[in-house]
């Protein structure tokens, strides 16, 4: 474990962690700390080389983010969480109950994807566009490598096979907005993958818990409870 994570925390009881997505932050929960915090001990990070998470050396692919999700779960003493990611952080979630479901006790994928081609090409062009643009200028400037860190992350990550989803025992809901970046047969295919999954489409952009969080957290807590 090469870096220290940066977290908010509220409430008590069992827990329930948070991963936002590429880019941002845990301040992007800021509608659901409230009102999930009142039923569980919620626990928002912000991932390697976001926010106020140092970047550290180790290699940044949603299979190292979830490595270090085991790494701050044992740190912290968590057995076992409700997991919820949204977007690169439903990937990490995805990718973590694959590799250690016994620390998993309800998965919640929220507009997440297996690979790029899950993405609407409007959304997924520019993105690779954008890629290669920085990979050709990432030795020259820092914010370039930067940038093709979290744009490789769109394109490269995380690659997960539709026939491994089988092995996901825990309850899960997938959830997306109706106007979702991720094209609905790749939610769909997804949610039928995963064996007993609840899927659940609500009014809204890719951003639904920010955008639409009273319906969102309505369903999360229904799921949950």
């Amino acid at each position: 474990m090469d870096i220290k994570h940066h977290y908010i925390e509220k409430g008590e009881g069992f827990p329930l962690i948070l991963l936002h997505g590429n880019g941002e932050d845990c301040s992007y929960f800021e509608h659901q700390m409230e009102p999930l915090s009142e039923h569980f001990r919620v626990i928002a990070i912000d991932t390697r080389g976001h926010g106020q998470t140092p970047r550290g050396d180790a290699p940044f692919t949603i299979r190292q983010f979830a490595q270090d999700l085991l790494d701050f779960m044992d740190e912290h003493g968590i057995e076992k969480a409700h997991i919820l990611g949204f977007s690169d952080g439903g990937n990490i979630a995805m990718v973590f109950a694959l590799a250690h479901p016994e620390r998993v006790e309800k998965l919640i994928l929220n507009g997440a994807n297996l690979n790029a081609k899950g993405v609407k090409p409007s959304i997924q062009i520019p993105i690779e566009i954008g890629y290669r643009i920085a990979r050709m200028f990432a030795n020259k400037s820092p914010e370039a490598k930067q940038n093709a860190e979290l744009l490789g992350l769109m394109v490269n990550d995380p690659n997960v096979n539709p026939a491994e989803l089988s092995q996901i025992k825990c309850p899960t809901l997938v959830i997306v907005g109706n106007k979702d970046m991720i094209k609905d047969k790749h939610t769909r295919l997804i949610a039928q993958s995963i064996p007993g999954a609840k899927l659940s489409i609500i009014p809204g952009n890719h951003f639904i818990a920010n955008k639409n969080p009273d319906t969102f957290n309505h369903e999360v807590l229904e799921f949950l409870l």
